[in-house]
């Protein structure tokens, strides 16, 4: 079987973690590819099909999961979601950092599989400011808050089943320190040769 080129670089964590933001901050690099997952979930105002996500029935997300199409793939408060393999495929044969953002039931589901990546959990600084950032999104009614936050704390459970946890006190130290969990740091993807190979 041939070596893949690049490397595949997961992502998660609670919600209001803070892991989008920094997943976005680390797409400026343009040697960085991001997995556009799959959900069965509705469309939400402002939402693009095939940027945010590739929105499917639940007939069709199940017709491609049986055939062989996800990574990975998950019900997350009742809607699925995978990782699509042909996107990831091509990313590391061309040498480059394939992002997957995927919640703490998928990558730990990766990660029993022994898909080759690397883990990063996106921690809070504590359960407290992670109460304080999810009220204040004033999206979410009282109940459904509590449901998150009992969810988060049951993740952050599995922070030691990573192969790294970045605590998200201060946003731009948390984006380098995953920049440089990635070998993003300077030049071409660190450890990777001219050649995309990795030495």
């Amino acid at each position: 079987m041939q070596e893949a080129l690049g490397r595949m670089l997961l992502v998660s964590g609670p919600s209001g973690c803070g892991k989008s933001t920094i997943c976005r901050r680390l797409l400026t690099d343009d040697r960085v590819v991001f997995s556009v997952s799959a959900t069965t979930r509705p469309m939400r105002p402002g939402e693009v099909d095939g940027r945010d996500y590739h929105f499917l029935s639940a007939q069709e997300f199940r017709a491609r999961r049986d055939a062989g199409e996800f990574i990975e793939s998950a019900e997350v408060h009742g809607n699925m979601y995978g990782t699509l393999r042909r996107p990831m495929e091509a990313a590391l044969a061309a040498g480059r950092v394939f992002l997957v953002e995927i919640d703490v039931q998928g990558a730990l589901q990766l990660k029993s599989l022994e898909v080759p990546g690397i883990f990063v959990f996106i921690a809070p600084p504590s359960m407290e400011i992670l109460r304080e950032r999810l009220a204040g999104r004033g999206t979410e009614s009282p109940k459904v808050l509590e449901r998150r936050l009992q969810k988060a704390e049951d993740e952050c459970r599995e922070r030691e089943r990573y192969d790294h946890v970045v605590v998200n006190d201060e946003l731009e130290t948390a984006v380098n320190e995953v920049r440089r969990i990635a070998g993003l740091e300077t030049g071409p993807v660190a450890g990777l040769a001219s050649d995309g190979a990795i030495r």
